[in-house]
């Protein structure tokens, strides 16, 4: 798992935008990305050519299903991420591995330059290097959750509550290790992203887990409730 600051940003520079509807990639996770389209197969070579650094971005709204190849409008917050592995296939697609360095916000989009045909911005960083002290509190407390009812009923509990306590993990890191984890909802992943301080995406995970933990009590109810005489659930 690299560190944030294990890859230099020159954010005096522009970064490509790569805007997805379904992906909100997160600090310290990895996409697996199939690129075919002719301005992104651009994009991702001259990535490799510099710095190997490719914004993630989101789609606002539904415009972009109306103007795809175009430039719908994107949200703000972004992941840059660095081309860890990549493949040039025979028809000239890539298959990459993206993973996650850091949270950034778009500043301003530049416009197109007649050479490029693939968007760029220039970015802000939001929280780079950040390791909030107060985060570490709350780390016992999430692993403490997942040890115990319901929580521990995934499975997946017990290894993250172990990364959890452990102290050779930053508390930035950990936490987005849990979340990526444990939340799948896009717009969730997105108020995640766009949070820059520990605490602010650790109260983000609370309320998950809660609510995870409510969905289990209330499935376990389900399981217990005994079917009447004469009749059967199945």
């Amino acid at each position: 798992m690299s560190s944030e600051t294990s890859v230099q940003v020159d954010f005096s520079k522009p970064v490509p935008l790569f805007p997805l509807n379904r992906l909100v990639l997160l600090p310290h996770g990895v996409a697996p990305l199939h690129i075919f389209e002719p301005r992104y197969r651009q994009m991702v070579a001259n990535a490799l050519d510099s710095s190997g650094l490719i914004a993630m971005a989101v789609f606002a709204g539904n415009q972009w299903m109306r103007e795809y190849h175009g430039k719908p409008p994107v949200r703000p917050a972004v992941c840059i991420g660095h081309i860890v592995q990549h493949i040039r296939q025979p028809d000239g697609d890539y298959l990459v591995i993206l993973q996650g360095i850091g949270r950034a916000r778009i500043i301003t989009e530049l416009p197109a330059d007649g050479k490029r045909t693939y968007r760029r911005a220039i970015l802000e960083p939001v929280g780079f290097g950040t390791d909030d002290a107060d985060a570490a509190s709350l780390r016992e407390t999430f692993a403490d959750a997942l040890e115990a009812a319901p929580l521990c009923e995934l499975r997946i509990a017990s290894a993250l509550a172990e990364h959890l306590r452990d102290e050779n993990l930053p508390n930035s890191a950990v936490l987005e290790l849990v979340a990526m984890a444990l939340i799948d909802d896009v717009e969730t992943r997105y108020r995640l992203l766009a949070a820059g301080e520990p605490t602010e995406r650790a109260r983000i995970v609370s309320q998950e887990l809660r609510g995870i933990a409510r969905l289990l009590k209330l499935a376990r109810c389900q399981r217990e409730v005994e079917a009447p005489k004469g009749c059967s659930w199945n």
